[in-house]
């Protein structure tokens, strides 16, 4: 078995293969980690009302009243069993798959395309090229597997009265009462929210790896610095970009389905300037950050688990390659 060592040395090397390989492992791993914390996150975003307001608290027409992050895991847990932190996850850990390859994948080719970029083009400097290929890795992974979000967000969405039976009746649905646009919904917030977060943490991430490397014990106990650098990295682009996650759930719900979900009182948005205004008009600023805290707590470990298990999955299929060639010569 190979050191930590000589896989953190070969971290940077791999195959187009084996680089999406390792994402797709990356991708699942993570999802499964932090599948409760998600559905939690979501259930928060979807609320409307403001506790603080007793009119709004009385128009929650049935739903439930969510206060808090373990407030709501108790909630949850009590009204519709452990199951409800996996509702959606079958969608989750195909978007994770595919979100995950995607991503490194078309970060690495873009990376290696902006390097090799002959003066006076290129090579761009370290923050921006980092910057641009997270961006664009982000956006295209986005874009791809964007359906996958919608219904996971959907399934998740759903208490213990179930408008979508699965996942065949989900798609059915969907496509025959809302169309193409339908599987969309929201995606231009999802674009304008991953241009910024891909392009900070990715920024972020490689600016900190090199500084944390040598950092000794302390990191160790964590795991690495590598972990630790994707921790605080994907901490600083959520809370940056937070408020466009809100506005792209709260679209997400939109259309045949709106009324049926565990908050009854979703209102109607259109577009995302509109929702932001409307968002900031019914439940103010803090509406727009509802289930932040929650999205952190997730943040930490999805991104550490992620970066973490990438890094290692990579270094593992070149090593298991060179000793296979080995025994071949």
């Amino acid at each position: 078995m190979a050191s930590d060592g000589s896989v953190k040395a070969l971290k940077d090397e791999g195959t187009p293969t084996q680089v999406a390989a390792a994402g797709a492992i990356a991708g699942l791993v993570s999802r499964f980690v932090i599948a409760p914390l998600d559905v939690i996150k979501i259930r928060l975003q979807l609320q409307t009302h403001s506790l603080s307001d007793p009119l709004s608290v009385a128009s929650a027409q049935g739903g439930p009243i969510y206060k808090g992050t373990f407030g709501t895991l108790k909630h949850i847990l009590r009204d519709e069993g452990i199951t409800a932190f996996w509702k959606g996850n079958i969608p989750a850990e195909f978007l994770y798959l595919s979100y995950g390859s995607v991503q490194f994948l078309t970060y690495r080719r873009t990376s290696a395309f902006l390097s090799s970029l002959p003066p006076p083009l290129g090579p761009p400097p370290e923050p921006f090229l980092s910057f641009a290929a997270g961006a664009l890795a982000g956006s295209v992974a986005t874009s791809a597997t964007y359906p996958l979000d919608l219904l996971r967000t959907r399934f998740a969405a759903q208490g213990r009265d179930r408008y979508y039976a699965g996942l065949r009746h989900a798609a059915r649905s969907i496509s025959a009462h809302e169309g193409a646009r339908g599987w969309f919904a929201g995606v231009g917030a999802a674009v304008v929210q991953i241009v910024p977060y891909m392009g900070l943490f990715f920024a972020a991430y490689e600016g900190l790896k090199p500084a944390l490397a040598g950092a000794g014990a302390p990191l160790q106990a964590l795991g690495s610095g590598d972990a630790v650098a994707g921790t605080v990295a994907s901490v600083f682009a959520k809370t940056a970009v937070f408020p466009l996650d809100t506005v792209r759930k709260r679209l997400q719900v939109q259309g045949p389905s709106r009324g049926a979900y565990v908050h009854r009182n979703i209102p109607i948005y259109q577009g995302v300037y509109r929702t932001v205004r409307s968002i900031l008009q019914r439940e103010g600023p803090r509406g727009l950050y509802r289930g932040l805290s929650v999205s952190l707590l997730k943040a930490a470990p999805a991104s550490a688990v992620t970066m973490w298990t990438y890094e290692r999955a990579v270094g593992a299929m070149v090593l298991m390659e060179r000793k296979i060639a080995d025994i071949v010569d």
